[in-house]
This record gives C-alpha cells, sequence and structure tokens, in this order.
C-alpha cells in the first residue's frame, strides 16, 4: 500500500463517479468528498465553492493519471459548466486537482486530446486547480449506489474507445 497514489477530480455528483470508478483496474479504494471551496469541514448542506469531488487511491503498478482522467474524460460531460445532468451548480463542475506540476502538465495534455478527438460539440471546459485539502463527505454518501443501488446518478459510459492513442 505504501507504493499507492492518489487522484483528485470532480465531475458533476460525486455518486456516479464512485460508483464508474471503483472497478477500473487499478484502483484500489475510492472516498467522496468536498474540495476547491471555501470552508474548512465542509457539509453536504453547506459546501460554499467546493466541487463534490473523488479520491481515487490507485496502483501506479496498475495504472497511471493518464489512464484515469482518459476514464474521467469518457464517463461525464467536460463540455458543460456548473453542469451535470439534472445537477446545477459550482458544486457540480469538472475539475482536475492537480498534485504537481506533472499532473498538472498530463492534465493539460488530456484536455488537449479530448479537444482534438471531436467527440464532443463544445470545448472542455474542466477546470485545473491546485490541491487543495480534500474534506470526506458524510458517510451516508460514501458507496452510495452500492447502498442504493436505483439512486440517482447522471454518469455513465459515452466512449468506448479512449483518447490515448497507444
Amino acid at each position: 500500500m505504501s507504493n499507492y497514489k492518489k487522484a483528485y477530480i470532480a465531475g458533476g455528483c460525486f455518486w456516479g463517479m464512485e460508483d464508474l470508478f471503483r472497478t477500473q483496474s487499478g484502483i484500489k479504494d475510492t472516498e467522496v468528498g468536498y474540495q476547491g471551496g471555501e470552508n474548512d469541514n465542509p457539509t453536504y448542506k453547506y459546501h460554499p465553492g467546493h466541487a463534490e469531488g473523488i479520491e481515487l487511491t490507485y496502483d501506479p503498478s496498475e495504472t497511471n493519471f493518464r489512464e484515469i482522467l482518459d476514464y474521467f474524460f469518457r464517463i461525464h460531460n467536460p463540455t458543460t459548466v456548473d453542469q451535470q445532468g439534472n445537477d446545477k451548480g459550482s458544486s457540480y463542475r469538472s475539475a482536475i486537482f492537480y498534485q504537481n506540476n506533472e499532473e498538472k502538465k498530463i492534465a493539460e495534455e488530456m484536455i488537449e486530446l479530448v479537444n482534438q478527438s471531436g467527440k464532443w460539440d463544445d470545448k472542455v471546459v474542466t477546470t485545473l486547480e491546485p490541491y487543495s485539502t480534500f474534506w470526506q463527505a458524510e458517510e451516508n454518501h460514501q458507496d452510495y449506489l452500492v447502498k442504493n443501488p436505483n439512486g440517482y446518478t447522471c454518469h455513465f459510459l459515452r466512449f468506448e474507445d479512449s483518447y490515448i492513442k497507444n
């Protein structure tokens, strides 16, 4: 476990993203929470400026940051400002919280690949934000769609094909 890394992303309601990422190769753990906002100890009812995000713990011998972002850009709409499906507001923005310059560079390259792909009618509006404290959401939000299999989600695999050309 000491070799595991973490990635921080937001792409709308955290329930759906968590549910899809948990099944991906190399993903060892998922946590939903709040990031990039104005207050400490945010809650579901009060998280001004925070995005609903996920913390992904991954094994770099099985996957990498680029592959995580490739999947991220295939399971949500990165071209809508502050919206995913019926969810609207800055909590539902598309964001990558980079931890270092290497992650920022990879994120910029992935955004360029997504824009060049022609898969979306509009350009990517995903924000690149420096890592800030990830505040774990309340327990009832963790693994929500496992606990509530018929719960709401606006996330699904939109494109089978990877943006990354090997």
